[in-house]
């Protein structure tokens, strides 16, 4: 079993008469030997600087792809270098197969909708504040043939500002309430202008 580092290989021997695990590490030509407490240490660090590492840069691709087109097989450049065997070897695959090792940044999802059809959207909804989503979306289809969901609807109507609001709660009216305002309305239905400018509302 070995255990890469950056610029150290260790490996792990076992005795045949006792389990002891007991491990090498060398460094340029210096060999040291390690214990088990060690050795585990080194492989906790081994693993953290391995976890650290995200991306590649591109002059690090291209040091790569130069030893291994040098000759050099992978595991060495592994050892070397510090970086997953595995990863290299899908960085080599993808260099034979199109002859590129640069990072293919995606710009994710295209949008269902054009802002011309989003300015659509919101201008519908100004005019017609009572239509629902569903309804804006058949009159987007009818206009420019885009079929959007009821959530695109709500999520390009919310980038503006514009959701359903609800009328604010009213004291509910009983019927003492309406007879009252209704015997009011009544003795004040004949009041003559002049009468109503005393008024102060």
């Amino acid at each position: 079993m070995q255990i890469t580092g950056n610029h150290q290989m260790a490996r792990i021997v076992r005795h045949n008469d006792e389990s002891v695990r007991e491990g090498y590490i060398r460094n340029g030509g210096k060999e040291v030997k390690l214990f088990t407490s060690a050795l585990k240490a080194f492989q906790c660090n081994n693993r953290i600087v391995m976890a650290q590492r995200k991306h590649l840069d591109d002059f690090l691709r291209g040091r790569i792809i130069g030893r291994l087109e040098c000759g050099r097989t992978q595991l060495e450049v592994s050892e070397e270098l510090g970086i997953a065997q595995s990863v290299i070897s899908r960085l080599w695959q993808r260099f034979q197969d199109d002859g590129n090792v640069s990072r293919c940044y995606s710009t994710g999802r295209p949008r269902v909708t054009t802002p011309k059809e989003d300015r659509y959207l919101a201008v519908t909804a100004k005019r017609n504040r009572r239509s629902t989503a569903s309804d804006l979306s058949r009159q987007l289809y009818s206009a420019t043939g885009t079929t959007v969901s009821r959530q695109t609807v709500y999520r390009r109507l919310g980038h503006i500002c514009l959701y359903a609001r609800r009328p604010v709660r009213c004291v509910p009216l009983t019927a003492t309430h309406c007879r009252l305002r209704l015997a009011w309305s009544r003795e004040h239905a004949l009041w003559t202008p002049q009468q109503w400018s005393c008024v102060m509302f």
